[in-house]
């Protein structure tokens, strides 16, 4: 299957990071946006997962598809690259504001690209 297709809508998503001295923060996210096979963007807001994620590279990302039941993926992942500016954060800004509110779409500042190191079902 390929990434793409992994996320079908109406699903939950979750982020695992945490800082240099193992503090863990989680936070729900929405689907990643699939830059390629091995490449994930998610637009960021100014809090802990932000902090975590420059802190450290290594994150982890659970999606539990729509539905009765436990299916689902989780990816281990690692940082790649930050941006503060660019298409892709232009993209996830209209998308938030769409989703979510455009208030919260001012919020996000940052998109996080991240290779996805390893997929696993959810059980």
């Amino acid at each position: 299957m390929k990434l793409h297709e992994m996320f079908p809508a109406g699903g939950r998503g979750i982020i695992a990071a945490s800082d240099s001295s193992g503090n863990v923060n989680i936070a729900v996210y929405a689907k990643p946006h699939i830059i390629d096979e091995k490449t994930v963007a998610w637009g960021m807001t100014e809090g802990r997962t932000w902090a975590c994620v420059k802190d450290n590279p290594h994150a982890a990302y659970l999606y539990m598809n729509p539905g009765t039941g436990y299916s689902g993926v989780r990816l281990k992942l690692s940082l790649k690259e930050l941006a503060e500016r660019g298409d892709m954060l232009e993209t996830v800004k209209k998308h938030t504001a769409e989703i979510v509110s455009p208030a919260a779409a001012k919020a996000v500042k940052h998109v996080a690209y991240f290779v996805v190191e390893e997929i696993r079902s959810l059980i």
